[in-house]
């Protein structure tokens, strides 16, 4: 190790309750950290001493998180705002604002970091709004480290740290209050860290051995037919996305990285774990923590067929039985093959972005399949014995009520295993964000509110209809297909007469709105 105390302690910060409301408690997933496990792995390797506190896990709060953090004295504290999908890092901004509070108040000397995907999209905004001493401003491995590196020396000289941003003087202060805010205070950035390019050697896998892998739980409709949603554990085998979703953030704390890589704007990365490194992670979380449901956190995981064949063959060859879920495009699931050698590898559910009804609202989005190919894949993955997640989103620019409901009835049409409806959101980092910011149209006044399910949610206006509209419209569509009896027939056939009550529970949930406070938008 680099010295005898400890060096790192790394940071998932928690508000289920804030984030999901009631379904917070019971229904909503507890995701692996993905990135935070990431990120102590690469520290690792480098010879420096890491913990892992997860409070999203753990249900703590902001203080006992600082209790924990400033017992262990670390070198560094970083705070991860990485959600469980890129558009959850927004969401995930208040809890990592009230660590970083919590800890400056609990232990002031003790130098915080704050990095994610949010974090990187907004970076210099972020340093002057919160607690925190430093910024990372791309993905965060290298930034991490040399910053360790840096804080080893007495007079550490911050502008050799890549990627990070902080207050200029802050350094050789002896002042310990919470760090200054405002136009006052100089902030400084320094030349991008690069992206990591040797993923198998340099962060090969995650540090499992540092979570509570006996607390985390598979989403409710994964294990549909009575499977137990714990253990359960996600991981990445990709990094990025090669498309250019208007409403999607996926890239942002990849951009800076990018650039220092000489990468063209408008070219994404997309960067891959081998097989082997994939499946060997696997046989660990089978073989010490006994897991049998997996989630494949990559953006779009059947995408590149070298890979997913790969990953297949090996879990084939393996014999794992396994409960896998991943992302697909409609436009990327092509063969047959494929189809099924990922229900022979164990995969058991894909999820599909089909977004929108209406092919001008999907075109508009850089969506764009027609929906005779939206329904042929569907009815070919379903036939291979896969369930399908149907991912839809109400709000788009070009939608309106007319839209909407194309999109709500082509959901009931196709009658997927699960839906997931979403209101479309300006996240930070997305091409959305900047396009919301240009026209001048109304965002959430808090980051809570990018939350699809939090009291202050609140979506993007169309073209057509207000921001309250579309949310009242998608949590009409929500009952509306949970309560559908063509629907829950389908679930009762496929999954037994449990999972339709459990359901029926699910859908008892009422969530608290700004429509259903103020009344009609």
């Amino acid at each position: 190790m680099k010295g005898k105390a400890l060096d790192l302690v790394l940071v998932n910060p928690g508000a289920r309750r804030q984030i999901y409301q009631a379904l917070g408690g019971t229904l909503s997933a507890i995701e692996t950290p993905v990135w935070t496990a990431l990120l102590a792995t690469f520290a690792r390797r480098r010879g420096f001493s890491v913990e892992i506190v997860d409070a999203h896990a753990e249900d703590l709060t902001p203080q006992q998180a600082a209790k924990r953090i400033a017992d262990a004295a670390p070198r560094l504290v970083a705070v991860v705002a990485y959600g469980h999908q890129p558009s959850a890092s927004t969401q995930v901004m208040p809890a990592a604002g009230a660590v970083c509070t919590a800890v400056k108040q609990t232990a002031p000397d003790l130098k915080v970091l704050l990095v994610g995907g949010h974090v990187a999209a907004l970076p210099e905004r972020t340093l002057r709004e919160e607690a925190a001493d430093f910024v990372c401003g791309g993905e965060g491995p290298y930034t991490v480290v040399d910053l360790l590196e840096a804080l080893e020396s007495a007079h550490p000289d911050f502008t050799k740290v890549r990627g990070l941003w902080y207050r200029d003087g802050r350094e050789s202060s002896t002042d310990n209050s919470l760090p200054p805010s405002g136009e006052d205070a100089a902030v400084r950035g320094t030349p991008p860290a690069p992206l990591v390019r040797d993923l198998d050697h340099e962060m090969p896998g995650m540090a499992w051995d540092l979570l509570p892998m006996d607390v985390y739980r598979a989403h409710n409709w994964h294990c549909f037919g009575d499977l137990k949603r714990r253990p359960y554990a996600s991981l990445y085998t990709t990094l990025g996305c090669p498309y250019h979703c208007s409403f999607c953030c996926i890239q942002a704390p990849f951009k800076s990285g990018e650039q220092a890589l000489g990468y063209k704007e408008a070219v994404n990365s997309y960067r891959f774990w081998n097989p082997r490194t994939t499946v060997d992670q696997i046989g660990r979380l089978v073989g010490e923590y006994g897991v049998r449901n997996i989630k494949f956190a990559d953006e779009m995981f059947v995408l590149n067929a070298r890979h997913v064949h790969g990953i297949c063959d090996l879990l084939i060859e393996r014999g794992y039985d396994l409960n896998i879920w991943a992302y697909a495009r409609i436009d990327t699931v092509r063969d047959d093959e494929t189809i099924h050698k990922l229900r022979r590898a164990g995969f058991t559910w894909l999820c599909f972005g089909i977004e929108a009804g209406s092919e001008r609202v999907r075109a508009d989005a850089n969506k764009r399949f027609d929906e005779d190919e939206i329904y042929r894949t569907v009815a070919r993955v379903r036939a291979a014995g896969i369930n399908v997640l149907g991912n839809y989103i109400f709000g788009l620019p070009e939608d309106d009520l007319d839209t909407m409901q194309e999109t709500l009835n082509l959901a009931l049409d196709l009658n997927c295993e699960f839906a997931n409806f979403y209101s479309a959101m300006a996240y930070p980092g997305s091409p959305l964000y900047n396009t919301a910011l240009q026209n001048g149209w109304p965002l959430p006044e808090a980051w809570s509110g990018y939350s699809q399910h939090a009291r202050d949610t609140l979506p993007l206006p169309t073209k057509h209809v207000s921001g309250l509209e579309v949310l009242r419209f998608r949590d009409h569509a929500f009952q509306i297909y949970f309560s559908s009896p063509r629907y829950l027939e389908m679930v009762e056939r496929k999954f037994g007469r449990p999972t339709v009550e459990h359901i029926r529970e699910m859908a008892s949930f009422t969530l608290e709105r700004p429509y259903t406070a103020s009344g009609p938008a």
